[in-house]
């Protein structure tokens, strides 16, 4: 089970070992180094406190270890845009997925988002999976990535949310208001 939660500054060892390896290689950049990961969690923390908040940086959690982050940021006209990035060696064990799935309820609820997109390197075909398996449409590649688009008609998480009166689970529930996130 995973849960997304803000980042503390405890966190940055772990977001280094997140951005190090193999997970760095269709990021465009090298492994994230020490200071970097303390910079970055820093950076979070302020775009957290931001009002309003126009990028969401989240942990993917799972039995307290820090996997990987979730980002939503905010764009006009009602649009978001996920990205995420998983620890090498907890691949292929559907963190990924579950992630962003959460994350696609909260940025069409809490947030109150209309559309998001999202996008890979070709190179890496899983992560097209990822986003397909959380409702994601391909919509073709545009500026040497692959694109994806989804929108809350078409979303089948938002059944599932109105199915269940309340999808939105006490883990995401808890980064709704931005104080929550200036409390960790």
């Amino acid at each position: 089970m995973i849960a997304l939660r803000p980042l503390i500054d405890a966190d940055a060892p772990a977001i280094r070992r997140v951005y190090s390896g193999a997970t760095v290689t269709f990021l465009g950049r090298p492994a994230m180094t020490s200071q970097e990961a303390e910079d970055y969690v820093v950076r979070v923390r302020e775009w957290a406190a931001a009002d309003p908040i126009e990028q969401y940086v989240l942990g993917i959690d799972v039995a307290g270890d820090l996997v990987g982050v979730v980002k939503l940021g905010r764009r006009p006209n009602g649009h978001g845009r996920v990205s995420y990035v998983l620890r090498e060696d907890c691949w292929g064990r559907g963190y990924a997925t579950k992630a962003v799935e959460e994350l696609v309820v909260f940025a069409f609820t809490t947030a109150g988002l209309g559309s998001l997109g999202a996008k890979h390197h070709p190179g890496n075909p899983v992560s097209g999976r990822v986003l397909e398996k959380a409702g994601f449409i391909r919509l073709g590649i545009q500026n040497g990535m692959v694109e994806y688009r989804l929108t809350l008609t078409k979303c089948r998480i938002r059944r599932r949310y109105l199915v269940a009166g309340g999808y939105l689970s006490s883990r995401v529930a808890s980064v709704r208001c931005p104080c929550a996130w200036l409390s960790m």
